[in-house]
């Protein structure tokens, strides 16, 4: 591996040389590895394919979830969010029924290995928001969320960051489908994608810090849905906490000490 010097930075293959930037420097290397075309079609690489589109299938499954998170994502995510999630999918995967290539994301099934995933690893909801409290639950259609939380005192239940004078409570709820495998497309494909990725989210009132909240807390998503849904699909609950710092009659989010976990899954 060596540096590229000079005017002219190449990018791509030529010539058996792979040109490249990584870390803010122009790298050329030798162009190795198989060639696609073997990949793709010799007998000995049969696991590589298979292991290839169990792969692709898992970060598109986790891209859904994110999806589903979009309007609030950006409030908690960490930079290692995608590979995480993308990780966790595979796991879920290896669980799902099919052939080894073509094994089911089955989300309501798996649900144990999606609950408890923190949106920032370094900030675990549990370690600046631990009142006691039980995790959301459905209605009997799985369109209705609620999130109960009892009454807490602020000064021993609540880690606030720096600068912060209120917090708001949040639910968000989303919708994502199981994934299978179309032989016919040689991917993958949500089974229900009319439903996934629907979501919705419900705030507190801003909560001032110091004492009591005063009262119980209840948040509510309603999803629409007048029917129950199909167990083809799960609905993907999460807690969390935004911090603000009020201004004359402005609140200001705060970036620090934000989370939001993967509650429950129903």
């Amino acid at each position: 591996m060596a540096k590229q010097k000079g005017f002219i930075k190449l990018q791509g293959s030529l010539g058996g040389l792979t040109f490249y930037e990584s870390g803010g420097n122009s790298i050329v290397k030798t162009t190795g590895g198989v060639d696609k075309s073997r990949i793709n079609n010799d007998p000995n690489y049969k696991r590589t394919r298979e292991n290839m589109s169990e792969f692709g299938a898992s970060a598109t499954v986790g891209k859904a979830l994110r999806l589903g998170f979009s309007s609030i994502i950006k409030s908690f995510k960490d930079s290692t969010i995608t590979g995480r999630l993308t990780g966790t999918m595979k796991r879920l995967n290896t669980l799902g029924s099919g052939i080894r290539g073509q094994r089911q994301f089955e989300i309501l099934t798996n649900k144990i290995v999606l609950e408890g995933f923190e949106f920032n690893s370094k900030i675990p909801l549990s370690t600046v928001f631990y009142p006691e409290f039980s995790a959301p639950t459905l209605d009997t259609n799985r369109s209705i969320a609620t999130w109960v939380i009892p009454n807490f005192n602020t000064a021993n239940f609540l880690r606030a960051p720096e600068g912060a004078t209120h917090f708001k409570l949040l639910l968000v709820s989303t919708i994502l489908s199981n994934y299978e495998y179309v032989p016919g497309l040689k991917k993958y494909e949500p089974t229900d994608s009319e439903e996934n990725e629907v979501n919705g989210i419900s705030y507190s009132d801003a909560i001032a810090i110091g004492g009591e909240v005063g009262a119980d807390t209840t948040l509510t998503v309603d999803l629409g849905f007048t029917s129950a849904l199909p167990n083809t699909v799960g609905v993907v609950l999460a807690t969390g906490i935004l911090f603000y710092q009020q201004i004359n009659t402005e609140f200001y989010e705060l970036s620090s000490a934000n989370a939001m976990r993967i509650s429950a899954i129903g």
